[in-house]
């Protein structure tokens, strides 16, 4: 059985002051099996933000609906775990007192929340940094403070929006590392944004591509890289060929993209 399902899925936001609609995303239906690590790749205002946030339980969708583990989805809930590509950690809270606040909010225990911040700064290498505030870290460290906040809640799927996009490139490429041993290790459902082409294999287990707005799936490509993945699988003639295809993929969209501005 599917952990998530997308059913028809669209979504059409009103006009503003009167004017025309904005088909934001048309109607889609995905399956995403379990342990599964989808990337999502489109050009920018291709719906998938829209995407994620209709999963997360953010928004609403227009038609259709989303499915976790066969049960409606209508709200957020402890079920998602949600990064964004800005740090929302709360500038009030150290590192560890933000890792336990979906704890703190599920009622578990002082103890029990204590062992699995614990066990997650240890994953996330920020042990050091307990008692940090974010405005005392890099982006990188308020990243991987986020991460291990949304998987100390063990959700059901991790979704991730451009979550290293306003990193530079050498922290962005640690990150992602991070990232895959700790989906190789916990085996949790993702889904990932990304407009990072070489990051969306990288990761993934497949690649959906998104066309120009309105935004739906035009490809659905399966990665077939072995796993554990290190790094130089990034120089293979597998993964060269991959990018090739993808990249043509996604320059076919952004090319319409810009014809209609």
């Amino acid at each position: 059985m599917s952990k998530l399902r997308i059913e028809n899925v669209s979504r059409v936001f009103p006009g503003v002051r009167g004017g025309q609609p904005t088909r934001a995303l048309e109607p889609t239906t995905i399956a995403v099996g379990d342990n599964d690590f989808v990337t999502i790749l489109g050009p920018s205002g291709c719906g998938k933000s829209t995407l994620l946030r209709l999963v997360a339980g953010l928004d609403t969708p227009t038609t259709g609906e989303v499915l976790l583990d066969g049960k409606p989805v209508t709200r957020p809930g402890p079920d998602r775990g949600m990064v964004f590509q800005s740090y929302t950690l709360f500038p009030w809270l150290t590192v560890a007192d933000n890792v336990a606040f979906g704890l703190r909010e599920k009622g578990v225990p002082a103890s029990e929340r204590t062992r699995i911040v614990g066990e997650w700064l240890t994953r996330v290498g920020l042990t050091s940094f307990a008692h940090h505030y974010p405005k005392q870290l890099s982006g990188g460290m308020q990243q991987r403070t986020a991460i291990a906040r949304a998987l100390a809640n063990d959700p059901a799927i991790l979704l991730l929006d451009e979550p290293f996009g306003a990193l530079d490139n050498q922290t962005r490429a640690l990150m992602q590392e991070l990232l895959l041993g700790i989906w190789e290790r916990e085996r949790k459902t993702v889904l990932f944004v990304t407009h990072d082409i070489e990051e969306a294999i990288f990761l993934a287990t497949r690649v959906l591509v998104m066309s120009a707005r309105p935004g739906r799936i035009k490809a659905d490509v399966p990665i077939a890289l072995p796993y554990p993945r290190h790094y130089t699988v990034k120089t293979s003639p597998e993964f060269s060929a991959l990018k090739a295809r993808l990249t043509e993929e996604i320059r076919v969209e952004a090319v319409l993209a810009a014809e209609e501005h």
